[in-house]
């Protein structure tokens, strides 16, 4: 009708020829879970931790999943790559350090408090010059295996995805159940413990990113996590911890998790707003 009478094509009509948002999440979500699934225990033949092995996953992981969100962006959502909240790092570099600072500082005066009571041990089992090598390596393979990848998909992808259709605090739950969800999947939360901290980890990384517009903050905040809790645990294997838990709880979880965000609050407080909706712009 618009075609014979010449008048220009409704532009919701684009939108009418996507595949429904439940559709465009489920299968999003699918496919990061069978990449990880493919990643861990297909590609590798779920072969014991080893450092090469780590290093061949995270590479993997990154090039599957990349891939995979802009495919789902170009041809699911029909949308511009920016709404996804992933600028260039000529942008995105001053957030990144601001979410690594969020978590770094906090965490240094919970290590503090630890050892300064005596609730923690640490030793070294090498060098310094070793543990540094390794704290570097870390950081590469933190990124490219975690935090880049599921920032991404979770905070990026569909947390933007629900946010067109529900208020921001909504949405921020949603994507903190399905990024639950995944872990128990894919075998990384299987325990109570575990599952509580994908699903906290997650609405902190989800405020961030209502808070911030983006979520080179979150991905910031994610690898200073990962990598110290790794470093001083087993994939580090660079130092003895006894009170390893009391360390989890306070250093690596409770101090940088609560004034890290109160950081994150204060700074951008101008700009956030729980109720608001993300817009959904046609891509031209």
């Amino acid at each position: 009708m618009s075609a014979v009478s010449g008048r220009p094509r409704d532009p919701r009509a684009t939108r009418d020829a996507r595949p429904a948002l439940p559709w465009r999440i489920l299968i999003v979500f699918a496919g990061t879970v069978l990449v990880w699934l493919f990643v861990y225990h297909g590609a590798l033949l779920g072969r014991d931790y080893d450092r090469p092995t780590h290093v061949a996953r995270a590479i993997l992981t990154t090039l599957l999943v990349v891939p995979l969100v802009v495919v789902a962006r170009r041809l699911l959502d029909r949308r511009p790559w920016t709404g996804l909240g992933l600028p260039s790092l000529r942008t995105g570099w001053r957030p990144l350090l601001l979410g690594m600072a969020c978590w770094l500082v906090p965490a240094a005066l919970g290590f503090a408090l630890c050892l300064g009571f005596g609730w923690v041990e640490i030793s070294p089992r090498t060098s310094a010059a070793d543990a540094l090598r390794v704290a570097a390596l870390l950081v590469v393979l933190v990124l490219l295996y975690e935090a880049l990848p599921e920032e991404l998909v979770f905070r990026g992808y569909l947390q933007r995805n629900l946010a067109t259709r529900l208020p921001a605090w909504q949405a921020v739950i949603g994507q903190a159940v399905l990024f639950t969800l995944f872990g128990f999947l894919v075998g990384a939360a299987t325990s109570a413990d575990r599952l509580l901290l994908f699903f906290v980890f997650a609405l902190f990384l989800g405020a961030f990113r209502v808070a911030t517009g983006d979520i080179w903050a979150g991905i910031g905040f994610h690898l200073a996590f990962q990598t110290v809790a790794q470093l001083f645990g087993d994939v580090g294997a660079v130092f003895d911890v006894v009170g390893a838990d009391v360390l989890g709880l306070v250093a690596l979880g409770g101090v940088p998790f609560a004034l890290g965000w109160m950081a994150v609050e204060r700074l951008h407080r101008g700009r956030l707003n729980w109720q608001a909706l993300e817009p959904d712009p046609i891509r031209t």
